[in-house]
């Protein structure tokens, strides 16, 4: 790791060129389509809404669209269970809807990208309903299928003792049959098995399909968990109960990479974009094999070492908080190795699964979320990788009010995990607290788009209660506000395309890495030099810049700033007062010598 640099150490930092290509210098809008804009006053968006708000998403500067699932699904998991891999969930919409948004966007300059689900289905799709009907029937193999072991009781218990990520064993026993099949998440959701070449030819014709049709990529759910050890140990007991966690067997199973290059082959042939949802790996190694430069697979993943940093020992609803030694490390680490061996990083923050961040990460108290809205975009903005952006995230949205009880969330991960403290005694109370910071359903409240009922968002009462604070942020303000954070998150964005030497390309030094309250960094090119500097409490701070980076650089200026009017000419290593959630961009020249 070359972060000691500009902390001391003399060495220069890396100016290796990575690899250009186009979904580097592109960034991405995430859509979450029930939350994002009603057209017909169901109270559930849909794909018309969103072809109606494209001239905003054009607006902000981003490249891409990305669309959460949008395929036929009974919605137990909100659309990551599919029934259909060919047609359109109902309430969103119809195929001729997606050929709509897909010519809207590319008229714009803009692409698609959808979210494919191929580690498992709905237990509703014409697969697994043809796997339910016999041992024997033909598609009984696409799925993973085992014996029970039978206890002293002479009951049947499961083949092994992996806990579902939504409580419980991963196994469902079959009556009929007298065996158990593979979930992983819900009972509703079964584990496709990819060891059966038919399951990878179908997997393929659907992705050749969409491309074919117009999609410019896809985002690949839990696309880790494809191979599993077939052995199907029992996982090490690590916790309470008799469920335990055996990623170990699954999260990058024998066979995966395999799997991943039969996906790269047919992703090279259409130029297509990729991104992998990757939990449960933290190995650099074991990751740049599936986002290598010259490996063939991916375009880059979703890791989770900076989204679980307030995850408790007991799992993501027990309490624990992160502390800045433990992000500038999981920054540092990801962004240097990167750089170094020719791979890319996805960044983000924000997503359909993650809460808000300006309630996650900085403060979303009334005077200081716009500022925090602005130093996390700082943050993120200016580190080497493809940015993404969630809905409501360029308009600073926060976590669900506090007021919140459980009657209001709608997730099935937060409502199994609340009756399971119920039953098994632990304490509902603090369990509320944790899913007013963590639940999944602090990001799918609907998009605030202006002050009139329901904020714009449908005629109709939504599916799930909008945020109270929508008449005071919404995006009708914002759009007009030169100063506002849909505003600033432009900025961030046109920056990018006008300086991507630095950047996107730019090799990521960590400065003051002892700083409690400081995140400082150095993206470095050929063509300049540009200092990052993120005040991350809610109070003033005094920050000394290193000698080390006065002597590096020649003059330059703060071109972006949470606070306009921050100037600085040059680092001579005097204190510089951060006013409370300061961030901001300098760019200059660099001494460094040119290659």
């Amino acid at each position: 790791m070359s972060s000691s640099n500009l902390n001391g150490a003399s060495s220069m930092p890396s100016l290796r060129k990575p690899a250009r290509a186009w979904w580097k210098e592109s960034s991405v809008y995430q859509i979450y389509p029930p939350s994002f804009k009603d057209s017909n006053g169901d109270g559930i968006g849909d794909l018309q809404g969103i072809i109606s708000k494209l001239d905003y998403i054009q607006g902000l500067g981003v490249d891409i669209v990305w669309l959460s699932p949008i395929f036929s699904s009974p919605q137990v998991d909100m659309g990551y269970d599919i029934s259909d891999y060919y047609n359109i969930h109902p309430p969103y919409g119809t195929v001729d809807d997606v050929d709509q948004l897909a010519a809207a966007l590319h008229k714009r300059g803009m692409k698609l990208v959808l979210d494919l689900v191929a580690n498992h289905t709905s237990d509703q799709h014409p697969w697994f309903q043809e796997a339910l009907s016999s041992p024997t029937n033909s598609f009984r193999d696409w799925y993973i299928w085992r014996k029970p072991v039978f206890g002293t009781d002479g009951k049947p218990q499961p083949p092994n003792n992996w806990v579902s990520y939504f409580g419980g064993s991963a196994w469902e026993y079959h009556e009929p049959s007298g065996e158990y099949y593979l979930h992983l998440f819900a009972k509703e959701q079964p584990d496709l098995n990819w060891e059966n070449p038919d399951v990878r030819r179908a997997v393929h014709d659907i992705m050749r399909y969409w491309l074919n049709r117009g999609a410019d990529g896809f985002r690949m759910d839990v696309i880790n968990f494809i191979s599993k050890d077939q052995r199907f140990p029992n996982a090490p007991i690590t916790s309470a109960g008799p469920w335990q966690k055996g990623a170990k067997y699954y999260a990058c199973g024998p066979r995966l990479h395999e799997y991943l290059q039969e996906i790269g082959q047919i992703l090279k042939e259409y130029d297509a974009f990729s991104v992998g949802e990757m939990p449960e790996v933290d190995d650099c190694d074991e990751i740049i094999k599936a986002v290598g430069h010259d490996r063939g697979e991916l375009s880059m993943i979703f890791h989770f070492e900076i989204v679980s940093l307030d995850h408790g020992v007991g799992g993501k609803f027990t309490p624990k908080s992160w502390n800045m030694d433990e992000l500038k490390h999981a920054v540092s680490k990801w962004q240097t190795f990167m750089h170094s061996q020719q791979g890319w990083n996805a960044l983000y923050l924000e997503n359909h699964d993650q809460p808000r961040i300006v309630s996650r990460f900085g403060s979303d108290q009334p005077e200081h979320r716009a500022l925090s809205a602005k130093m996390l975009a700082t943050f993120l903005g200016f580190q080497s990788g493809t940015l993404f952006i969630y809905q409501g995230q360029e308009l600073g949205m926060p976590n669900v009010p506090r007021s919140w009880n459980i009657d209001q969330y709608r997730d099935i991960e937060t409502l199994n995990h609340y009756q399971s403290e119920l039953i098994t005694g632990g304490s509902p109370e603090v369990s509320l607290t944790e899913y007013r910071l963590k639940s999944r359903d602090n990001a799918r409240t609907p998009m605030q788009w202006d002050a009139s009922t329901h904020a714009g968002f449908s005629a109709a009462q939504p599916w799930i209660a909008v945020h109270d604070d929508y008449q005071n942020l919404n995006a009708a303000i914002q759009v007009k506000d030169k100063e506002s954070v849909y505003q600033f998150w432009a900025n961030v964005l046109r920056l990018r395309k006008e300086f991507p030497d630095i950047l996107v390309y730019g090799s990521f030094e960590l400065v003051s890495s002892e700083h409690p309250d400081v995140f400082a960094y150095v993206r470095t090119s050929e063509t300049g030099l540009a200092v990052v500097v993120a005040n991350f409490r809610s109070q003033e701070v005094s920050w000394f810049p290193p000698p080390t980076l006065s002597h590096r650089v020649g003059p330059g200026n703060v071109i972006l700033s949470s606070y306009p009017d921050r100037a600085i000419r040059s680092f001579s290593g005097q204190e510089i007062r951060l006013r409370p959630l300061e961030a901001f961009l300098w760019l200059g020249g660099t001494e460094m010598p040119h290659l």
